[in-house]
């Protein structure tokens, strides 16, 4: 097989743009979750191609009705002070007629973000960011795996109903609560197993023959042994997953990756 066939993924980048919205609702999902509707005209051109986008979510700004923009300086997008606080998070699903963004909170643990999710006032403005690009993959894999942790639901959950019929999905997902658990359906053969070790779980998985893919996201240390596990699997080939680090046990803000084709 040529290099180019392995390379699967093809990377798009966007505009840079940084929007104001407002939180419209919010909706808790289960004990772990809670998913926010934030809008405005200022969505009007959003644009999320891949199903694993992350935007800059920027909170409120104490005496601010507005919280600060970043803007584009010299290549890189910067912000005046005093800075904002900003989280990266998954888009779950936009509303391009209604200018509508659904996104999931998972709410496990203590934080601004969190704070502010549970308890930000309806109607309050914020902004948003992004996203900088995606990754998307080929329309004809056979196969996929989708692995994560809480961190990791939202991308499963839009990827999931993305996925056409005549492919499959091994999805194996580990959570502190039980309750959290959702019940998933795709047009693609799921086979979807919420546990409590991901790592064993991927121990018992077999790469299929044919051309497929391998996601993952969640704790740096997590993915960074998932994705050595995951390479020691006969049939693995590094350019055909993507791992990522979602966020880092003692570290505020973290987003990183730590694998991914090409």
């Amino acid at each position: 097989m040529s290099t180019e066939e392995k390379t699967v993924i093809r990377r798009v980048r966007h505009p840079f743009r940084a929007r104001h919205v407002r939180l419209l609702a919010r909706e808790p999902v289960s004990p772990g979750f809670v998913r926010l509707t934030l809008g405005g005209p200022e969505l009007h051109d959003f644009t999320s191609a891949g199903f694993d986008d992350h935007v800059k979510l920027i909170l409120p700004q104490a005496g601010l009705e507005k919280p600060n923009l970043p803007a584009m300086v010299g290549g890189r997008p910067q912000v005046e002070e005093p800075r904002p606080v900003m989280r990266d998070y998954t888009p779950l699903r936009f509303d391009p007629v209604g200018h509508t963004l659904l996104m999931d909170f998972a709410v496990h643990g203590t934080g601004p973000a969190v704070e502010w999710a549970l308890g930000a006032p309806i109607g309050q403005w914020l902004g948003l960011a992004g996203p900088r690009g995606s990754m998307l993959l080929p329309d004809d894999l056979q196969w996929h795996w989708l692995l994560g942790d809480e961190t990791a639901v939202p991308a499963i959950e839009r990827r999931l109903a993305e996925l056409p019929a005549g492919t499959r999905a091994a999805v194996r997902v580990q959570l502190a609560d039980p309750a959290d658990r959702r019940a998933w359906r795709s047009a693609a053969d799921l086979d979807l197993q919420w546990v409590d070790s991901l790592a064993g779980a991927v121990d018992a998985l077999e790469i299929p023959a044919g051309p497929g893919f391998i996601w993952a996201a969640g704790e740096n240390r997590a993915m960074a042994l998932l994705r050595k596990q995951l390479l020691a699997k006969p049939g693995a080939d590094p350019r055909r997953m993507r791992i990522a680090s979602y966020w880092k046990r003692g570290e505020a803000g973290h987003h990183e990756e730590i694998g991914a084709g090409g």
